[in-house]
C-alpha cells in the first residue's frame, strides 16, 4: 500500500466558504485523516497551495493550519507541474478567465459555483474542459447534507408514492451593518460584482430539483431588492443594487413521467420561524417529509390526521405530533468533504463523478431563465442542455 501526493493549487480561501468548508473542513480534515483511500488500497495525500492577493492574510491562514506552501502569483502557481488540480473559491466574475487559465496550463478543475455568470461562458468552460480532456467537476454541496440524503433513501423507497410537490423556504436576516456586522460579504449585494440571490442561490436549487424531484422544465420568477441601501465592511452606506430574495415556482418532470411543482422562496431579509435555515416540504399520495439541513420528519398517509375547518373554535390538533424523525441510520460527514474524496478519486482512479461543469452549467442557465422570467413577468421554458 502507498500513498500517493496530489498537488492542489487552492485559489480564494480567505473568504468564508473557502477558508471554513474547503481548506479548514476538507482538505485539512482529509490530510489529518491520512488521506484518501483508494479501491487498490494506496491513498491519495492532498498538498495544497494557497493563493490570494494578500499576502499577509494567506501566510497567516497557512500558518494556521498546518499548510507549507501559498503564494500571491496564481501565473506560477499554475507553471508547477507537480501540482495538477486547481480549484477555486474566488468572486464568480474571475472564475471563467481562472479556469481557463488553468485549464490551458494541462491542470484538472475543482471550483464553487457558480461558475460563471452567464450560461455562455460557463458552457464554453465546459466545452475546453471536454477538449483537453482533463477531469472537471463542480461543488454541488446540498446534495450531500444529511436531511436530503435521507429525502432521497426516502424518494428511493418508494415512500411518497407519486410525488406531487415541493416546498422550500431558504434564508435568514442578513444584517444592514448598520446595528450589527453584515454575515455576508457586500460584494454579494451590489449586481455589477456578481452578487444577487438568484445567481447564489438557483444554482443550486437547479442540481437539488434535477437530482431528487425530476428535471426542471420551465420557471416562473419574482426577485426583489427589499433592501436598497447597506454598509459596507469600512462602515461605508453602498447602493444594494442586486436583488436579495426570489420567489419561484417550478415545474418538473419526475423520472416516472409525472409532472411535479416546486415553488422555493429563498431570501436574505426574513426572519427565521421553521426548524433549519433551509427546509424542503414534500408532499406525495402515499406520505410526506420535511427535511433541513440534517433532520428529516415524515407523515405516512396512514398517520395523517384529519382536521376540520371551523374559524370559530380553536384547533385542537398539534400538527407537529403527528410527524415522525428518520432515524440517525449512518454517520453523515460533512458534505463538502464528501464530495472532495469523490473528486479526488475521479482524478487519481477515474471512478465516476457526475457533478461536473455542465451540471454547473444546468444550474447557470436555470438563474438567466429565472432572470427572464422576473425581467419579462412571464413563465420560461428551460430547454435540455446536452454534452
Amino acid at each position: 500500500m502507498a500513498t500517493q501526493r496530489l498537488g492542489i493549487i487552492m485559489n480564494g480561501v480567505t473568504g468564508r466558504m473557502g477558508m471554513n468548508q474547503h481548506l479548514i473542513r476538507s482538505i485539512k480534515a482529509i490530510r489529518e485523516q491520512g488521506g484518501v483511500a483508494l479501491k487498490n488500497g494506496d491513498r491519495v495525500m492532498p498538498d495544497p497551495i494557497l493563493i490570494g492577493r494578500n499576502a499577509d492574510k494567506i501566510e497567516a491562514l497557512a500558518q494556521a493550519h498546518g499548510v507549507a506552501r501559498w503564494g500571491t502569483d496564481v501565473t506560477a502557481a499554475l507553471a508547477n507541474p507537480d501540482d495538477t488540480v486547481f480549484f477555486d473559491a474566488a468572486t464568480t466574475q474571475m472564475r471563467p478567465a481562472l479556469l481557463t487559465q488553468a485549464m490551458h496550463a494541462g491542470k484538472h478543475i475543482y471550483c464553487e459555483k457558480p461558475v460563471a455568470t452567464n450560461l455562455e461562458e460557463a458552457v464554453a468552460l465546459f466545452k475546453l474542459a471536454q477538449a483537453k480532456g482533463i477531469k472537471h467537476g463542480v461543488v454541488q454541496d446540498k446534495l450531500f447534507l444529511p436531511g436530503l440524503l435521507k429525502l432521497k433513501m426516502l424518494i428511493d423507497a418508494g415512500f411518497f408514492g407519486r410525488l406531487l410537490s415541493v416546498r422550500g423556504e431558504f434564508g435568514y436576516w442578513v444584517f444592514e451593518g448598520d446595528l450589527q456586522p453584515s454575515q455576508r460579504p457586500s460584494w454579494n449585494y451590489r449586481s455589477e460584482d456578481g452578487g444577487g440571490i438568484i445567481l447564489d442561490m438557483l444554482c443550486h436549487w437547479r442540481y437539488v430539483l434535477d437530482n431528487l424531484f425530476g428535471a426542471v422544465q420551465s420557471v416562473s420568477c419574482l426577485g426583489a431588492t427589499h433592501i436598497p441601501q447597506r454598509l459596507d465592511e469600512a462602515g461605508k452606506p453602498y447602493a444594494a443594487t442586486a436583488d436579495d430574495a426570489a420567489y419561484a415556482t417550478f415545474q418538473l418532470r419526475a423520472p416516472s413521467g409525472e409532472p411535479v411543482v416546486a415553488q422555493i422562496n429563498s431570501s436574505w431579509t426574513t426572519r427565521v420561524r421553521r426548524d433549519d435555515l433551509v427546509t424542503f416540504h414534500v408532499d406525495g399520495t402515499h406520505g410526506s417529509a420535511v427535511a433541513g439541513l440534517h433532520d428529516c420528519r415524515t407523515q405516512a398517509r396512514v398517520n395523517t390526521p384529519k382536521p376540520v375547518w371551523n374559524p370559530d373554535v380553536k384547533q385542537s390538533l398539534n400538527f407537529m405530533e403527528h410527524w415522525q424523525p428518520v432515524p440517525e441510520y449512518t454517520v453523515f460527514d460533512n458534505g463538502f468533504k464528501t464530495q472532495w474524496e469523490a473528486y479526488i478519486r475521479h482524478v487519481c482512479e477515474d471512478a465516476p463523478f457526475k457533478w461536473n461543469l455542465l451540471e454547473g452549467a444546468k444550474g447557470v442557465q436555470l438563474v438567466e431563465c429565472a432572470l427572464q422570467s422576473w425581467k419579462e413577468r412571464r413563465w420560461v421554458d428551460v430547454p435540455t442542455l446536452a454534452a
